[in-house]
């Protein structure tokens, strides 16, 4: 068993409130996660806009330089006195209509024929990136230096009739380049920014939801209560079992485990289980359909006998499963036993204490009125007879409690001016194990009161009850007689059923019930015939070999 102490909960409570709640919790580990992403994407996109646009920036550059390099006026004028002439003319549209920074054609010195700044033309090339095209025939693109700053460009060999007798230049400037990137990359970040801080408003709301639905708990708290409710559900001794929807198990405690499956392994291994194959003969299923609750039904399981109490589960008004207690029919039976002994205990005292009352008061009168000799001579009297009858019991009851038992249902019959009288022939020498010395205390408490019940209202003269019990044979027969009206046939078939009874009132119809409940518990059997003194007769048999159970 688990103990709390009020200095533990004290710290924990403490420890909860210098924590940040779980609502902050979550907005913070959500806000930062999702700054983490958008700062990661943001890296992201920028290298991959930056590589995108150099590499298309590059691919068009180099279209636009072989498209001029295939010109075949380009080639021809190389042979002219004056190619700038030619060239220049040629190239100055092109480069407009492509939004190119610069498109130079050179010959193999490298001299310009065409330059956006027509000074530059008949000047060197600068860059010292040529070299590739004009001796190896390579186009390709390349990072350099030149006359109008840093610059991506393509470079694309001139061929005419096969050998190569110039190069093209086309390129874009680095601080342009970076001005397009810086301009996406603003609508990159806006847009990002946007989508965490969009985020996190909806982290807000759902830090508040969950919140919400764990009813302004934090996760110790629930923790705590989750350890109280497993250490009160397994430590209760009623078996406890609910179910889903789908009839399949959510919770069992250990005592259902023991109860119902008949071993004490871990009741986690029923979680999960259709209830129909742990308990084929379960009510839950039926619960789940009717949403009926049912109370107190007698079921045997993992032989065990159980009282179930069963009912179905709603949330919001919308069910959501079923549930079951199980109460040990056995250990209700005990209890139920060891009251019933004390109510007969308590009923012979009773009785006793009011016959001798009666008998003292008799004694008293003939005292004060001095008449010492009837008094001693009604003392003697009744001393005989208790005398006669505890020498009656000693000489044929070997039990004590059977013997107290007889003694005390004598004096209350005699109370009530009823003749009970014990057979001459009568006989219970064996040693009574404790089974069967209850069922038998059982037995003879609630017959006796039953009979004296049903003779009450007959005349006094015929207030008769026999009793005879032996043990000789293999089983221990007890037979009660009454001179009462007897059983009508028509209720023969219900006199043993719980809470049946002839007589009127409540808290009636235990007694018969309860004695054949006990009897068979013991291996026995009763039943019931007509009497010879006209009333009902029961008659009881008990093997005397204990049964095991």
């Amino acid at each position: 068993m688990i103990h709390f102490r009020e200095s533990d909960i004290q710290d924990r409570m403490a420890a909860q409130r210098s924590r940040l709640s779980l609502k902050k919790r979550m907005i913070l580990l959500i806000g930062l996660l999702i700054a983490a992403v958008v700062l990661i994407m943001g890296i992201f996109l920028h290298y991959f806009i930056t590589d995108t646009l150099e590499t298309q920036l590059g691919e068009q550059a180099l279209a636009v330089a072989e498209s001029i390099a295939l010109n075949p006026e380009i080639a021809e004028a190389f042979g002219e006195d004056n190619p700038a002439s030619i060239i220049q003319p040629l190239v100055s549209p092109v480069q407009h209509s492509t939004d190119a920074e610069f498109i130079v054609v050179g010959n193999k010195e490298e001299i310009r024929f065409s330059h956006p700044n027509p000074s530059q033309i008949g000047k060197k090339m600068v860059g010292e990136d040529n070299q590739r095209a004009l001796v190896n025939g390579e186009s390709y693109i390349s990072k350099a230096t030149g006359t109008l700053g840093n610059s991506l460009r393509a470079k694309v060999p001139i061929f005419d009739g096969g050998e190569i007798v110039g190069v093209v230049s086309v390129g874009f400037l680095a601080a342009d380049i970076q001005a397009l990137i810086g301009n996406y990359n603003q609508e990159i970040w806006f847009t990002l920014l946007s989508i965490g801080l969009g985020a996190i408003a909806a982290s807000i709301a759902i830090a508040s939801y969950i919140k919400k639905k764990l009813h302004g708990l934090e996760p110790e708290e629930i923790s705590h209560l989750l350890l109280q409710k497993e250490t009160i559900l397994q430590s209760t001794r009623e078996g406890i079992v609910a179910v889903n929807t789908q009839g399949n198990i959510t919770l069992a405690n250990q005592v259902a485990q023991h109860l119902l499956i008949g071993d004490d392994s871990n009741p986690d291994t029923l979680i999960g289980q259709p209830i129909r194959s742990v308990l084929p003969s379960s009510n839950l299923p039926g619960i789940l359909e009717t949403k009926e609750s049912h109370y107190d039904e007698e079921q045997l399981y993992g032989g065990h006998p159980v009282y179930v109490n069963s009912g179905p589960i709603f949330y919001e008004e919308t069910l959501v499963g079923a549930v079951s207690t199980f109460r040990n029919k056995t250990e209700i039976d005990e209890l139920t036993k060891e009251l019933t002994h004390i109510k007969q205990y308590a009923n012979a005292l009773r009785a006793q204490t009011h016959e001798f009352s009666n008998k003292l008061y008799t004694i008293s009168g003939l005292l004060h009125l001095g008449n010492k000799s009837e008094a001693l001579d009604f003392i003697r009297m009744e001393q005989d007879v208790q005398q006669e009858w505890i020498h009656q019991l000693i000489d044929k009851v070997a039990d004590p409690l059977i013997s107290g038992i007889l003694l005390g249902k004598m004096n209350q019959a005699s109370e009530q001016q009823v003749e009970l009288s014990i057979d001459p022939e009568s006989r219970l020498n064996t040693a009574l194990s404790e089974q069967q010395k209850q069922a038998l205390l059982t037995a003879l408490g609630n017959l006796i009161d039953n009979a004296i019940d049903a003779v009450k209202k007959q005349a006094p003269d015929k207030r008769q009850i026999s009793l005879y019990f032996t043990d000789v044979g293999e089983d221990i027969l007890l037979e009660i007689d009454d001179s009462g009206p007897g059983i009508a046939a028509s209720q023969e078939s219900s006199l043993f059923e719980e809470g049946y009874s002839s007589k009127n009132g409540s808290d009636r119809g235990y007694g018969l019930s309860t004695t054949r409940k006990f009897i068979r518990f013991a291996g026995g059997e009763v039943h019931m015939e007509e009497s010879e003194l006209g009333g009902a007769c029961f008659i009881v048999t008990l093997p005397k070999k204990e049964l095991k159970i």
